[in-house]
């Protein structure tokens, strides 16, 4: 039976529900899904799905920080969205924070997201 170690990244916004920010199992970080929280006020930030997604992806850095790796070494991200029409949009975000070689990816569309936000990202990362 493996080593199972949470992580708490004091850089994310604090988890919603029974939680953690992330678990370390063997050389991989499996981060939870991030929607696009302020880590200070707790308050859903961004008026577009690109900027949501681009606080969704600056969480999950600061996660990937705590456990001492970073999101560039990410190996599978899974983005949800509640209008697949911005797909595009969401791609130029993404394309800031994996300019080369990136993750492997799967975009779903869904009903609905945790506080009414439009994008939840979640990643698995190598440490």
């Amino acid at each position: 039976m493996g080593v199972r170690q949470t992580v708490t990244a004091p850089g994310a916004p604090a988890a919603i529900g029974p939680y953690c920010h992330a678990v370390v199992a063997g050389e991989l970080l499996f981060c939870s899904g991030q929607i696009p929280l302020d880590p200070e006020s707790g308050e859903l930030v961004g008026d577009s799905a690109g900027a949501q997604a681009r606080r969704c992806l600056e969480n999950l850095q600061a996660v990937c920080r705590a456990a001492q790796t970073t999101l560039a070494r990410a190996v599978r991200v899974t983005v949800y969205m509640t209008d697949l029409s911005a797909f595009a949009e969401l791609g130029e975000v993404y394309a800031v924070f994996f300019p080369e070689d990136p993750p492997a990816r799967v975009t779903v569309g869904v009903a609905a997201l945790p506080k009414g936000a439009m994008v939840e990202i979640d990643a698995i990362v190598a440490l």
